[in-house]
């Protein structure tokens, strides 16, 4: 049975298992690598994409669920976006594995709250895990993304 959906803007339909988490669906059979593996319960946001503007663990988001949704991906974002644009500009990536699910929860972030204090970053990207320690250049990135058009 097909399962059609929408990502990063296009429709798109996968004949896979309805319970297939949608992260394996993402990498392996839309061959989208940007959302990475973390930890595969949804603990660590590595795998965090957008379903319909929320911010979701991929790794335990069934595709049967997010049939006739709108999923956007770290690719979605499309490069230009302003979390990418103060991420670059602050270089907070260390290693960089943690960063597509950092900036996609602090986009979902910044759709919800254009102007975050200190606490709401820290309690919105909570469970996004950063092995490297780069939590102070995360939250000065949100913040400087926050005043950019």
């Amino acid at each position: 049975m097909k399962i059609a959906f929408q990502v990063n803007g296009k429709r798109t339909s996968v004949d896979v298992a309805p319970d297939t988490p949608l992260l394996w669906v993402l990498r392996d059979t839309l061959g989208m690598t940007g959302t990475k593996f973390g930890c595969g319960k949804a603990l660590c946001g590595a795998c965090t994409v957008h379903l319909n503007g929320m911010a979701v663990r991929s790794c335990q988001t069934q595709i049967g669920s997010v049939a006739g949704q709108q999923v956007t991906t770290i690719e979605g974002l499309g490069g230009d976006h302003r979390v990418q644009r103060a991420w670059m500009a602050l270089d907070v990536p260390q290693c960089g594995y943690c960063q597509p699910g950092q900036m996609m929860s602090a986009s979902a972030l910044l759709a919800m709250n254009k102007n975050p204090s200190d606490q709401d970053i820290d309690a919105f990207m909570s469970g996004n895990i950063c092995r490297c320690g780069t939590y102070p250049r995360i939250r000065a990135a949100i913040k400087a993304a926050a005043k950019m058009s």
